[in-house]
């Protein structure tokens, strides 16, 4: 055999071999078409290859080579992969195998992907890395999350990832019998994360439902980025398309893929649309089975696909009554057939220009609102006629415009506008020199003053205002203004009658059924949740909503300010689960195009400060993260916004026990909200106490306690006594009393702050719980165990009215529970409370490591003073 001939082989051996074995075959008789004896030649080395004595698997370490070996009777190995051991073989593909693994110390499970033959191919070992690189910086709900990474001695590397159990994306819909808007709404999930991937510049290029694991509670999970891209990836894009030609499935490939054009965000689109066609009609666009790859690559390149409706109309599914077909009228399947077949248009340039644009369409759709896309006939239908017959439309655009503006000119509405724009430009004059009155100095002949301060521009602006008696839309805009701003300089009391006077001019100018009083309205309910007056700021909030409902289009703006206002109060009060609801629909409503990027952002913070209330503590992390972009891109680097963001981050790090990297987060947030504020702002004082909690969590008590007696002086002054955020900081002062000895001290601390949430809250909060617990902790460290077990007993019982049963929080007072109990020698309920809370706290995505090995030393000490040494040495080595 001669060079060239055998360095073909090669080349063929190399792509078949990255192939399921079940396509191989049909791959040589395309490539090889005219010359059998060139596919005999590498279908004899793959053989040669499979066999457990071959050389080429001989290269590898014996554990890998077991593990390369094809076949269900192939041993697991029993390699050290890490604290993880194989279970069970998941899966098996081109380029490795997945197997079912179990980390004993956290009894946690995932998936643990190794690649097959990884000596042999650089480019394979290079793909391997890439999967493994764009998933450590994929952080999303609905894409299964990088664990752990590493390689065996002889070099073969391997990842763990999340274990998803669950069905693939077509077939959970068809076993659930879904109707067509919960198709669309797992479709959309399955578009959020990959519109996730692709502002972290991913490609994915291999869509398809196999691919997209639906749990049982409807979760969508996003999986195999084995030969998902970088859009500015360095590598060279030849070789890099020729490796997705031979991975990717035909069936959701787009027309340039196949052609080895350069992807791009247009490329996952068509996927998602095939996958779309395919879970409305119940068939793929093109029936390519029994073809060769040439011939399906033609059919796709050449062929347009059967609207969806005519596919649904005739599918197997529809006959059996499995469809969901004739659950959509006529006027639907008009807008189905046009969000599928934008998406899956063959030139790009004519699809959703990203994923975005097909999500809001969807929404649209659900909304039952008019979709962006329209139908590809009348496009160009009308384009061919207008470049046909270009002079004559021009003339009689022309004639028709010249008629249209006599008979507007003449109207009463030319009247109007031309009166409301004369009101609007006196209004805005009138504004204009206000604003410029306030920067004049005390003598005018000395220009601005050079020493104006905020409260003092305020204080100028709230004497400016009462001067303008003669114009109250203007004074009641002013008063509005001025009123948020002592909001935000936490003078809650200057702030009441400047936006109350605000309140009772617009009632009276405008009527109690207008936007403007509704504005207002919003902006009361804002201040009285602000002083933990939730019930009526509830009340405000919804009577502004009504108001905008009445008067206002669907989607307008205030709107979605309103609901987010709404949202934040729901928070403030603890109802976290409704509050989700009211904000996800809230970021709905900013989603759309022409909405501003500042609004979305704010309320995007109050969905994920929710999320981490509720313990989502994942789901919060990646709505914080894309919040931090959004604003750092809109405010720059030291804004407030920005450390707020960093604050959030940082308490998610702080639950997970990550108490170093929550104050990385911490104190870069706080400097920014030092030298914005000032150093006496209510804003930095929640900025000190936080980083005092993750300071107090490593044990540098004396500069936490610094920071949070600070804290708490300011949090007084703006808030007075009774505020959650000034039981929020007394719990931190109480934990360092507590640690230091000073038991009376953390007693108080504790005490005063469940009384102030009881207050507050009206005995119906978690943070109750949280408060009775810690001091509960107080009465067991002075062996007052029926006492502590009390107080832990109704901190479980207010935590079983207000969050979840698995809730970390319920895990740990279950645990805490347990050791006081165990004191008392009973030890029968010590043990059912310790295994119920060490169960809950296992359970959660990142587990307390903490709480999780303070519950099993305790099962050891229980277990051995019951004489069971061989229960204790279960939980002793890692149950």
């Amino acid at each position: 055999m001669d060079a060239a001939r055998w360095e073909l082989v090669e080349e063929l051996f190399h792509e078949a071999a990255d192939l399921p074995e079940s396509e191989r075959a049909a791959f040589l008789s395309s490539r090889c078409a005219g010359d059998p004896s060139l596919a005999a030649e590498v279908l004899d080395l793959l053989r040669a290859d499979a066999r457990p004595a071959s050389l080429l698997d001989r290269d590898l370490a014996h554990v890998a080579a077991d593990l390369m070996e094809p076949g269900a009777s192939s041993p697991i190995p029993s390699a050290d992969f890490g604290p993880w051991r194989l279970l069970s073989v998941l899966g098996e593909g081109g380029m490795g195998v997945v197997y079912l693994a179990r980390r004993a110390d956290l009894d946690s499970y995932a998936a643990l992907k190794i690649l097959r033959d990884a000596s042999l191919s650089p480019a394979r070992r290079e793909r391997f890395a890439s999967e493994q690189r764009l998933l450590a910086h994929l952080n999303h709900p609905s894409i299964a999350r990088l664990y752990d990474a590493d390689t065996l001695p002889d070099g073969t590397p391997w990842f763990v990832m999340e274990y998803v159990e669950g069905r693939p994306l077509a077939a959970f819909c068809n076993e659930h019998d879904l109707s067509i808007p919960e198709r669309l709404r797992l479709f959309r999930s399955v578009c959020e994360a990959v519109q996730h991937a692709h502002r972290h510049a991913v490609i994915h290029r291999d869509l398809k439902p196999s691919n997209i694991l639906v749990k049982q509670d409807g979760a969508v999970k996003l999986l195999d980025f084995g030969i998902a891209k970088q859009m500015e990836d360095p590598g060279s894009e030849a070789d890099q398309t020729k490796t997705a030609l031979r991975l990717m499935t035909p069936a959701y490939a787009a027309p340039e893929q196949l052609r080895g054009d350069r992807p791009g965000v247009h490329t996952d689109v068509y996927s998602l649309g095939v996958i779309l066609y395919e879970l409305l009609s119940g068939r793929l666009p093109f029936d390519l089975s029994n073809t060769t790859p040439g011939q399906a690559e033609s059919i796709i390149l050449t062929r347009e696909p059967e609207r969806p409706s005519a596919a649904a109309a005739g599918s197997p599914a529809q006959t059996t009554g499995r469809s969901p077909a004739g659950r959509a009228g006529r006027s639907a399947w008009v807008e189905l057939d046009v969000l599928c077949l934008t998406a899956m248009h063959k030139d790009p340039l004519r699809r959703y220009r990203s994923v975005e644009a097909l999500v809001r369409d969807v929404d649209h759709y659900l909304n039952g609102e008019p979709l962006e896309a329209r139908p590809d006939t009348w496009s160009y239908r009308i384009g061919k006629f207008a470049r046909r017959n270009r002079r004559a439309l021009s003339a009689a655009a022309l004639a028709l415009g010249a008629a249209l503006a006599l008979v507007a000119y003449y109207t009463i509405r030319l009247t109007t506008a031309r009166n409301t724009a004369l009101a609007e430009a006196a209004r805005t004059q009138r504004i204009q020199k206000f604003m410029m009155n306030l920067f004049e100095g005390g003598d005018e002949a000395a220009g601005p003053a050079e020493n104006l301060s905020v409260a003092t521009l305020v204080d100028r602006g709230v004497h400016e205002a009462r001067a303008l008696d003669g114009d109250p839309a203007v004074q009641a805009e002013l008063y509005q203004t001025l009123g948020g701003i002592q909001q935000k300089l936490g003078k809650l009391a200057e702030a009441e009658p400047l936006l109350q006077a605000s309140l009772d001019r617009r009632r009276l100018q405008f009527g109690p059924e207008s936007a403007e009083v509704a504005e207002s309205l919003v902006s009361v309910a804002l201040l009285r949740s602000a002083e933990a007056s939730y019930d009526e700021a509830r009340r405000l909030a919804l009577e502004a909503i009504d108001i905008y409902r009445r008067r206002l289009p669907a989607g307008h703006p205030a709107m979605a300010l309103a609901m987010g206002a709404y949202g934040q109060i729901l928070e403030n009060a603890g109802a976290y689960d409704e509050a989700i609801a009211v904000l996800e629909e809230t970021v709905k409503l900013q989603s759309v195009p022409g909405a501003a990027p500042a609004d979305l952002a704010a309320s995007l913070t109050e969905l994920a400060n929710c999320h981490f209330y509720a313990g989502h503590f994942d789901q919060s992390e990646a709505i914080n993260t894309r919040v931090l972009e959004i604003d750092r891109r809109i405010y720059g680097p030291r804004h407030p916004h920005v450390a707020d963001d960093l604050i959030n981050l940082g308490a998610i790090q702080f639950e997970g026990g990550h108490y170093t990297q929550a104050e990385s987060f911490y104190r870069p947030a706080l400097e920014i909200l030092a030298s914005f504020h000032g150093t006496s702002h209510q804003e930095t004082a929640s900025a000190q106490v936080m980083l005092a909690r993750a300071l107090v969590s490593q044990g540098r008590d004396e500069e936490a306690a610094g920071l949070i007696r600070e804290a708490i002086g300011t949090q007084e002054r703006v808030y007075g006594k009774t505020h959650p955020r000034v039981a929020s900081a007394l719990n931190e002062l109480g934990r360092i009393a507590q640690r230091q000895g000073r038991l009376d001290e953390a007693e108080s601390c504790f005490t005063r702050m469940a009384a102030i949430y009881r207050e507050v809250h009206d005995n119906n909060h978690y943070v109750i719980g949280v408060a009775l617990s810690n001091l509960a902790g107080v009465l067991a460290q002075r062996e007052d165990f029926a006492g502590a077990e009390r107080l832990f007993r109704e901190a479980i019982a207010i935590y079983g009215r207000t969050i979840a049963a698995d809730h970390v929080n319920v895990g740990i007072g279950r645990a805490r529970l347990a050791r006081v109990l165990a004191r008392q020698k009973r030890y029968a309920e010590a043990e059912s409370e310790s295994l119920a809370g060490l169960d809950i706290l296992l359970k959660q995505s990142s587990p307390p490591a903490t709480w999780v090995s303070f519950a099993k030393e305790d099962l050891v000490a229980l277990y051995e003073a019951q004489g069971q040494p061989e229960r204790a040495a279960e939980y002793r080595t890692g149950h």
